[in-house]
């Protein structure tokens, strides 16, 4: 797993300017941030079809009460707060365009967790290359 340290952060929409789209500021700070953490613990290029896990995880205020810090301990409770799980995968798979595969559409099985830390503000995520064939199992 390869771990990003730090305020998490969610892909933000473009800004439209003149008819210009502008990335924010901090999007591509951040976006910066994951691409030398990748390249410093993994550097691994993958070319098929890819799986990745990505896993969020939120500091526990230090204004939690103590039922509410024990219900977390208990895995009662998770971190349904912002940013979204979604805008966060967005912006680690983007960052990792041509860093770890040529195109994050290569992504064909994708999991994400959000969940409470004691410790450090972090994502972590990891990557694989899926071989052979990927066959329908979920019942609908």
């Amino acid at each position: 797993m390869v771990v990003v340290e730090g305020k998490i952060k969610g892909k933000a929409r473009p800004r439209v300017f003149n008819g210009h789209a502008i990335t924010p500021k901090d999007t591509v700070t951040y976006e910066n941030w994951v691409k030398v953490c990748y390249q410093e613990q993994k550097a691994e290029y993958l070319e098929g079809p890819i799986k990745a896990e990505i896993n969020i995880y939120y500091k526990v205020p230090k204004s939690y009460t103590k039922k509410r810090i024990q219900a977390i301990k208990e895995g009662l409770e998770y971190p349904c707060k912002k940013p979204d799980a979604d805008n966060v995968a967005k912006i680690i798979l983007d960052s990792l365009n041509k860093i770890a595969f040529d195109d994050d559409s290569q992504v064909v099985n994708l999991i994400i967790n959000k969940l409470w830390t004691f410790d450090t503000e972090r994502v972590e995520f990891g990557l694989e290359e899926i071989g052979g064939e990927i066959s329908d199992t979920t019942k609908y």
